[in-house]
């Protein structure tokens, strides 16, 4: 079952991070070097200090990523 786009969406608030449901960013040169991507982007919906919600506008789906910095690795 597709979700709706959430009614807080907007084009304006982006973030590029993978969709942790379709991967539609898999194969994508821009992506796999973690740059912005035309195509792959994600709509940032909300934000709580370092948690993002966001909602991939391909598959709609919706999930929440905790963005601070853990292991030394840069959340993508």
């Amino acid at each position: 079952m597709r979700l709706p786009i959430d009614p807080q969406a907007d084009i304006a608030r982006r973030a590029w991070v993978p969709c942790p449901r379709c991967d539609d960013s898999r194969d994508c040169a821009p992506c796999a070097e973690q740059r912005n991507c035309r195509e792959h982007w994600r709509y940032l919906i909300s934000n709580k200090g370092a948690v993002v919600h966001l909602q991939c506008p391909g598959c709609t789906h919706m999930w929440s990523l905790d963005t601070r910095r853990r292991g030394g690795t840069r959340p993508r």
